[in-house]
């Protein structure tokens, strides 16, 4: 990939990046919850996630799904149903606590998989990537190389991303002690409201 186009590349996956999204939202969340050394393994699972959503355009399986009305229709119920639940299980907690001690913490392997089925949920993610990814793909060249470096750029830019709203969420812990509920509330509203609009997208 020329550099200039791997440039503009790079400009695009950030203003993508920074478009809040429901991995974004997760490691707000846990970042506020649970630090950002906890936080590390949400965002890895996402971005492990949309780095294999992103594989999967690549190996052309992006246009099967566009063409196929029932492989969508049980994409976009299942990613609905995903991200409601996990929109229901932030809205429940009480606000957040300062007691470190008290505060029951999940481990990292359960806050990876949580991060992982965020992105693996959302058929969006797909349809972006078929919609953005060709321009900046050559037929020409060597696709292996190609889908490698449009992955771990994306991949860089998306852990990035996440991991600053990650470490400004535990920032403002103090803050969100104080309105920690209504911050559960608006998190868990935002997924809930995003998988009820999946299906009428």
């Amino acid at each position: 990939m020329p550099f200039d186009t791997w440039l503009v590349f790079l400009i695009t996956c950030v203003g993508i990046a920074v478009v809040p999204g429901p991995n974004a939202f997760l490691a707000l969340s846990h970042g506020a919850l649970h630090g950002r050394k906890m936080a590390l393994y949400t965002i890895a699972g996402g971005v492990s996630g949309l780095s294999l959503v992103m594989g999967v355009f690549v190996l052309g399986v992006g246009a099967i799904i566009q063409s196929s009305a029932t492989i969508l229709t049980f994409l976009k119920a299942f990613g609905a149903v995903y991200l409601i639940w996990i929109g229901y299980n932030l809205w429940r907690p009480d606000a957040l606590t300062m007691d470190i001690e008290n505060l029951a913490h999940p481990s990292g392997g359960a806050m990876f998989t949580q991060g992982l089925f965020a992105a693996l949920s959302n058929p969006k993610a797909l349809l972006l990537y078929t919609a953005f990814l060709p321009p900046f793909i050559n037929p020409e060249a060597n696709l292996l190389i190609q889908a490698l470096i449009i992955a771990l750029t994306y991949a860089v830019v998306e852990f990035c991303v996440e991991f600053l709203v990650a470490v400004a969420a535990h920032i403002v812990k103090p803050w969100l002690a104080k309105a920690g509920k209504r911050f559960n509330m608006a998190c868990g509203g935002f997924f809930i409201t995003f998988g009820i609009m999946i299906p009428f997208q």
